[in-house]
């Protein structure tokens, strides 16, 4: 008897199966590719989310900073006093003091629109990390009750705030660091990579750091230096001092025969 097409139909989806054929003891475990990182790569976790600006901190306004005052470098240190990264650099040389963001800012547009069009890059030495807290008008007297004002920065005496380094010609750096000195309170200098460090107001330009923290010597009078020369006992150092000073004796006239 010749069966129709809808019971082989029927048949054939009998012999359907949902589960698959494969053996659950033969199934392949699935390969994990492991990426090693380079030994320099930085993790993006290690990155901190809340970094802040140059300009703006990651501080909280609400708690009040003392006033302050600027680094004095007693301890001989010439941190901050000579070209690092760049070429050419924008240094202050009369006293500390406190510089406001919006200065900053406005030097560093100052220097950015006078190298327009040249191929360079500009370094940030100074941050803003001081809150400025001003009180307003008909205050009585006291302390704590001011709100927050601005940011700004302690700047020591001939630190370098700004450099920059690129294929611009030296004339051009040297005016756009003219123009953003007069935008900054105080006197600035422009410096060159290579120059001699500054501790406090001394240049060690020939002089080095332990012969500007020794102590000054007292004079030794030169009658005492002569004696001692005679003996045999003067040092080299005080037998130049004897020699480059000019010895004056009187004079007194001769008796006229």
């Amino acid at each position: 008897m010749k069966r129709n097409a809808s019971a082989v139909l029927s048949d054939a989806f009998q012999g359907l199966r949902i589960s698959s054929s494969v053996r659950p003891g033969s199934q392949i475990a699935p390969v994990r590719t492991t990426v090693q990182l380079a030994s320099h790569a930085r993790l993006l976790s290690t990155t901190s989310a809340r970094m802040g600006t140059w300009l703006e901190p990651s501080i909280d306004r609400n708690k009040k900073m003392m006033k302050g005052r600027v680094r004095v470098p007693t301890g001989g240190s010439t941190k901050g006093t000579t070209v690092i990264w760049g070429e050419y650099g924008l240094r202050m040389n009369d006293f500390g003091r406190r510089i406001s963001a919006k200065h900053l800012k406005m030097a560093e547009d100052t220097i950015k629109n006078r190298m327009r069009g040249e191929k360079y890059r500009l370094y940030k030495r100074v941050c803003c990390n001081v809150g400025v807290f001003t009180s307003g008008n008909e205050t009585r007297m006291g302390k704590g009750k001011g709100s927050f004002d601005h940011w700004a920065a302690r700047v020591a005496v001939n630190q370098v705030l700004f450099e920059i380094k690129g294929l611009a010609h030296e004339r051009v750096i040297r005016d756009a660091f003219r123009l953003a000195g007069n935008k900054l309170p105080g006197h600035y200098e422009c410096i060159v990579k290579g120059e001699a460090p500054i501790v406090g107001l001394t240049k060690l330009d020939g002089v080095t750091l332990d012969e500007l923290k020794r102590p000054r010597r007292k004079n030794i009078p030169p009658a005492l230096l002569a004696a001692a020369a005679k003996a045999g006992s003067v040092p080299r150092s005080s037998e130049s001092e004897v020699a480059s000073k000019p010895t004056t004796e009187p004079t007194t006239p001769e008796s006229s025969s």
